[in-house]
């Protein structure tokens, strides 16, 4: 009987640069599976719009795999019962997958060990979804880092990633083995579908990833180091929901990255300047897997003491676009009807959440987790923390950012406001951030109505603004 094992799917969802699966290939006959467990991660299981891009990322991998004769197994179920048993089914001797770095992934990889040796199976993991593992890279003392620049320069000083991987040769056990069926895990929404248009705008998987990054590369990236905080034009990659999916991988776009720079030397400042925000995401890995309470408690202890306000009228505003500040709910709107918020924008919503509405991080990284396509624990704990200022390397607390100057700076022709924000399109660029100030023979020449067809600021800026450093003072004295 032909040596089997069998891979588990987790985050790494591509067939190509994916060390595990390649070792499995060199092993003889690979059997593919990916197991829904329902109850790993807790309060942080998977959000409504990770749901949809986990789904089309399951089909597109089914159907990568299909076309290489090699099914991909779906089960549902406890992780650790679901793989003993698919194991047992078919024989298989060794179970290979990509290491994770959840506050839970480490203990889960120690029991899936432990039980599956009792059954003489042994467990296989690999990197695959970082430039670098947490534990290699840390400071002078051996201490993790804490600030990014010194950390990304280490990263730089570390042995370059390895070239990526090609599809492996790929054959399967002989024999039917029973698989769920993906739809009807129910991954997408029905009633209502809330993601209706998103297939238009987005197309998840790994043949997609590449594309879009080869996009980037030729057309886009030259005008990243300026360009990248204009929310109106295409100069970001977009690439952060195949990155978390891992339909593709941080080393391809590393080395893509590295090449372009090679044959167009003029653009190497804005492709560093893009390979540090992939720097970033490896600086938050660091932080979630030598600091594992960062998604529920502020890594700096002061803030713990911070007198965080509660009010669910503005949280909810807030959520829905309805703040009264052009820019921020344009931002809001944008995340909900595509999923994804463009970076500066995300910001400058969560300075408003935290520091003008005097709301806790974790309301705006709870719903962030449930609306972002790219909803990544350490990336949105540590963004969250940051603009909140109890974050490692975090932006100052007197760090208040003015919504009207900020899309009056990065949205000066209006293009992004007046996309998101429709029933202020009319409206002069003089006052579209701060319709307010408008008179009110120009709002009534744009049809607007405030109060009505758009809301009065539910907060003045100068009064939040100090209220805000009036409440972060209180931390001076701990």
């Amino acid at each position: 009987m032909p040596d089997v094992s069998l891979y588990w799917f987790r985050d790494d969802l591509r067939l190509s640069d994916l060390p595990g699966l390649a070792a499995a290939a060199s092993q003889g006959a690979v059997l593919p599976v990916y197991i829904r467990d329902t109850d790993l991660g807790g309060e942080w299981k998977l959000g409504g719009a990770s749901r949809w891009w986990l789904h089309h990322s399951l089909d597109r991998l089914q159907r990568d795999l299909n076309a290489l004769g090699v099914p991909l197994i779906l089960r549902t179920g406890d992780t650790l019962t679901s793989l003993c048993q698919l194991a047992n089914e078919v024989g298989a001797r060794q179970v290979y997958c990509s290491r994770q770095y959840q506050p839970w992934a480490a203990e889960l990889e120690r029991t899936l060990r432990d039980a599956l040796q009792l059954q003489g199976i042994s467990l296989k993991r690999y990197p695959g979804t970082l430039l670098h593992e947490p534990e290699n890279i840390a400071t002078g003392s051996g201490t993790p880092f804490k600030v990014f620049t010194p950390f990304w320069r280490a990263c730089g000083k570390a042995p370059p990633p390895q070239q990526p991987l090609p599809i492996p040769p790929l054959s399967t056990p002989p024999g039917a083995i029973a698989s769920e069926s993906l739809d009807d895990w129910e991954l997408l929404p029905q009633t209502p579908n809330w993601a209706s248009g998103w297939d238009t705008i987005w197309e998840p998987g790994e043949a997609s990833a590449s594309l879009a990054l080869t996009k980037f590369l030729e057309n886009h990236v030259h005008n990243y180091g300026h360009g990248r905080d204009v929310p109106s034009e295409p100069n970001t990659s977009r690439l952060s929901p195949y990155l978390r999916f891992g339909n593709i991988s941080p080393r391809q776009v590393w080395h893509a990255a590295h090449n372009a720079k090679l044959f167009e030397p003029g653009r190497s400042s804005s492709i560093d300047k893009f390979l540090s925000e992939i720097g970033w995401r490896e600086f938050c890995y660091h932080l979630l897997f030598h600091f594992p309470f960062m998604p529920n408690d502020a890594f700096n202890p002061k803030f713990a003491y911070f007198p965080w306000g509660s009010d669910s009228q503005r949280l909810r505003a807030w959520q829905n676009g309805k703040t009264g500040y052009p820019i921020v709910d344009a931002g809001m709107r944008e995340l909900w009807q595509t999923g994804f918020m463009h970076n500066r924008v995300r910001m400058v919503v969560a300075s408003f959440l935290t520091k003008h509405l005097l709301l806790h991080w974790r309301e705006g990284e709870a719903w962030f987790w449930d609306c972002l396509l790219d909803a990544d624990l350490a990336s949105n704990a540590c963004g969250w923390q940051w603009v909140g200022g109890s974050g490692a390397d975090a932006s100052p607390y007197f760090r208040i950012f003015n919504p009207v100057a900020q899309g009056e700076k990065f949205d000066k022709t209006g293009l992004y406001t007046r996309q998101w924000v429709p029933e202020l399109a009319h409206l002069p660029d003089k006052y579209l951030h701060k319709p307010w100030e408008a008179p009110e023979a120009i709002l009534a020449q744009s049809n607007i109505t405030l109060g009505e067809s758009y809301p009065h600021p539910i907060v003045d800026h100068k009064t939040a603004r100090e209220a805000a450093l009036t409440a972060f003072g209180t931390l001076k004295a701990l």
